[in-house]
Formats: structure tokens, C-alpha cells, sequence
């Protein structure tokens, strides 16, 4: 029989072993741990799915300087209490998975609770449909047809335009958005946000992508979108008027 492990160290264990970072003599002294406790078997299988719903597709990120030294200065000192020379290095996303379900195994956090949780920030996430805007014609565009589609979820916006008349040099189009009066952003006197500069091929044409303003995931800030014609030195200025349009 293996000899008593005092409860942080099992538990470390536990989540080494599930994360796959245990050196063969750990992962083999907990197996002999679990053959002599059954009921640590169900604390493994807890972990697991407390680890299922934590986001490992997501980009790994740096985190905060001085989050990041006081967790790795913490896991240093608990490698050096229990050094093990084959245990390789968690990436800062495994570390923080790791501390994440170590919080939720020592709290016997119940994990439906945890389900429903992630089900109603997901369900929020989905609230934001892809908002389709088509622009109205202008004498100054009369031959033109121009979309925005635009994700409020990924701020993620795609402009397609197609006849609009090439411009000389030195000038370039702008799409403005005009917020409504109460919008708590900095606006320009026309009430609008500089929101991209581009330009059109020798067809007219462009399909740009960009990210737009936070302000799109809230329709009642947003009252038009309006494409000028700008000084390419100083788009900013907002002295041309609408050669396309539209009202949300």
C-alpha cells in the first residue's frame, strides 16, 4: 500500500494527471492511489469534465504581469517542496486550466450549476445577429450597389461595393457612422465616427474587411451609416457629403 498523501498534493495529482503532465513514477503512484480508493476515481472523472468545458480552442493570451508572476512564483515553490526533474513545463493556459478546476474540485463546485452557467453566457454570445445594411443611391452614385454585413459578436465587418466611381488622386471614399445624439462617444460636429477609409478599383468595386466600433453591438446607438468623398491627407475633416446612404 502507497502511504497517506496529504490532500493538496492528491489533488495535484489529480489534476496533473488529468492534464497529462504527471512523470511516469507520479502518474503510476496515483494509479496505485485509485486502485486503493475507488472514490478518487469519480473526483479524476469530475475533474475531467470541469476540464471539457474550459476554453482550450481559444488563442492563448499573455496574461496580466503580475497574475502570471504570482501563479508561476507559487507553482515554483510547490515544485520545489515536491520536486519532480520529469515533469515538463505547463504552458500558462494549462496552468490556468489546472488552477481553474483545482478551485472547482476543492469547492465541490456542481458542475450542472457550472453547465448552466456557460450555457446562458453562450446563449448571450448568441444574441448578436449578423446585421445585413444596404446603402441607397445618391446622384452622385447612381449606378452603385453597396452592402455592409457586420458581426457584433466578432466587431468583424465586410464592405462590398460594386460601380462606384473611381476617384482622382489624392482622394479617397470614408464610411461614417452616425450615432444618435446620446451615444456616449466622441462624435465629430456632424455626429459621426470616422469608421474606415478605402478605395475602389478602375471598376468601382471593393470588398474590404475591417473591425468596426464596440457601438455596433448596440443598434439603438447607431442612426445611419454614410459613405463620402474625403482629402486623403485629412479623411478626418468630414467635409464631403453622402454619396451613399442608409437608415438603420
Amino acid at each position: 500500500m502507497t502511504g497517506s498523501l496529504p490532500p493538496e498534493q492528491l489533488k495535484e495529482l489529480i489534476a496533473g494527471y488529468v492534464l497529462g503532465d504527471l512523470s511516469p513514477e507520479e502518474a503510476e503512484e496515483l494509479e496505485q492511489h485509485l486502485a486503493e480508493n475507488p472514490q478518487l476515481a469519480i473526483e479524476v472523472n469530475r475533474l475531467e469534465e470541469v476540464l471539457d468545458l474550459l476554453p482550450y480552442a481559444l488563442p492563448e493570451v499573455e496574461p496580466p504581469s503580475h497574475l502570471r508572476s504570482t501563479i508561476l512564483n507559487g507553482t515554483s515553490t510547490s515544485l520545489s517542496r515536491n520536486p519532480s526533474p520529469k515533469r515538463s513545463r505547463l504552458s500558462w493556459s494549462k496552468i490556468v486550466a489546472s488552477v481553474a478546476a483545482l478551485i472547482a474540485l476543492a469547492l465541490g463546485f456542481d458542475n450542472y450549476r457550472l453547465r448552466q452557467t456557460l450555457q446562458t453566457i453562450q446563449t448571450e454570445a448568441q444574441q448578436f445577429t449578423i446585421l445585413t445594411y444596404s446603402f441607397q443611391r445618391t446622384d452622385a452614385a447612381d449606378a452603385a450597389s453597396a452592402k455592409i454585413t457586420i458581426n457584433p459578436n466578432s466587431l468583424e465587418a465586410k464592405l462590398k461595393i460594386e460601380a462606384l466611381p473611381p476617384l482622382p488622386v489624392g482622394k479617397v471614399y470614408v464610411l461614417w457612422t452616425v450615432l444618435k445624439p446620446d451615444a456616449p462617444y466622441t462624435k465629430d460636429d456632424k455626429g459621426s465616427v470616422l469608421t474606415e477609409v478605402f478605395s475602389v478599383d478602375s471598376q468601382g468595386s471593393v470588398t474590404q474587411t475591417f473591425i468596426v466600433p464596440k457601438f455596433y453591438r448596440s443598434r439603438e446607438l447607431v442612426s445611419k451609416i454614410a459613405i463620402t468623398v474625403e482629402d486623403a491627407t485629412s479623411p478626418q475633416k468630414h467635409q464631403g457629403v453622402p454619396v451613399l446612404l442608409t437608415k438603420l
